[in-house]
């Protein structure tokens, strides 16, 4: 019997030490990863380069976002909002190209989204390094060389771009990125060889895509967001995780289900536990009559469990009772 206790001791022993024990009651979880955005970057100052490369206006900022976009997803340090909920609200506010890089209009948008940061940016260089020869022919440039004569020119691409961390509540700068690219061969054409109509489709390049990345400008480019990937994520300590106060009411209460009149925006997200009060006295001002504080009464507690801009469905956790006009009320980072 007491070879058997040992026994038993022992394993529990091993369980310990593999952290297999029960977390202790009132751990706290983990800090939630730091939620951003990420606009499309501004092209505007090589626009004609672009044109020049594609063969018309093909939206590379659009292409750049998506490429610096999955980077960040796939390295994990960021939470990234989707592109669908990004679209939707600029839409909403009329948001326009022009103000693409503007940390104001950025801040706003980032604001109504929820997230602790948006990232804005520019494309400062995106074309090509040419060197051109001659030979023969009374020593004529490249586009007119002289009878008998003969000439090339090789290309190497050139991508420079660079972001701004911008706070969401203040419009503040919180952090600068760079990235730069350069091919590591050279060609006569940009976009290679294979006859692709790359300006065709409504303007729009998969940049993420093989037959892209395999030409030299597809080279620098990815080479450009891989740096500034990199100097993103070397400057996320500087992105805080806000605390954000929601505060809402109850709209409907259907059997189990009930449904708040804050949602997305407001910074409520599926598995999100809120405290529901009820309103017992109002305190008034005796010399305005203005309300100056009310009491309340916690009725329980809801989880998130269906989300969108503006509402939000949830289950009961706690309580009964549950009432329209009742206050919710959650604090979370």
């Amino acid at each position: 019997m007491r070879t058997k206790k040992i026994f038993v001791s022992f394993l529990l022993g091993l369980a310990l030490a593999a952290g297999l024990a029960p977390q202790p009651a009132g751990a706290q979880a983990p800090k939630r990863r730091p939620r951003i955005a990420v606009l499309d970057f501004d092209y505007a100052t090589v626009q004609t380069w672009s044109q020049s490369v594609f063969g018309s206006n093909v939206d590379i900022g659009k292409g750049i976002t998506n490429l610096l976009v999955t980077g960040l997803v796939k390295d994990g340090t960021f939470s990234v909002i989707e592109r669908s909920a990004l679209d939707k609200i600029m839409t909403e506010q009329n948001f326009s190209n022009s103000q693409r890089a503007d940390p104001t209009s950025a801040a706003k948008i980032g604001k109504l989204l929820g997230v602790d940061a948006i990232i804005v940016g520019a494309i400062t260089q995106f074309g090509n390094e040419t060197k051109k020869t001659g030979i023969g022919g009374g020593g004529g440039t490249w586009g007119g060389f002289g009878v008998g004569g003969f000439g090339h020119s090789n290309s190497k691409a050139n991508v420079a771009i660079n972001a701004r961390v911008v706070n969401v509540d203040t419009g503040e700068i919180m952090a600068v990125a760079e990235g730069a690219g350069q091919s590591s061969r050279s060609s006569t054409s940009l976009l290679g060889a294979g006859g692709h109509n790359w300006g065709s489709g409504g303007g729009n390049v998969d940049f993420g895509s093989s037959d892209f990345q395999n030409t030299i400008i597809g080279e620098a480019t990815k080479a450009a967001v891989d740096k500034l990937t990199i100097d993103l994520l070397a400057n996320a300590p500087k992105v805080s995780v806000r605390t954000i106060t929601v505060d809402g009411l109850v709209a409907a209460v259907d059997g189990g289900q009930v449904i708040i009149n804050v949602g997305r925006r407001a910074g409520v997200n599926v598995g999100d536990q809120l405290e529901v009060l009820r309103v017992t006295k109002e305190i008034k001002d005796p010399s305005t009559g203005q309300v100056i504080r009310r009491l309340t009464s916690t009725i329980g507690v809801i989880k998130a469990t269906d989300v969108d801009d503006t509402s939000a469905v949830c289950n009961v956790v706690s309580g009964a009772g549950f009432k329209v006009n009742d206050a919710i009320r959650s604090v979370t980072q």
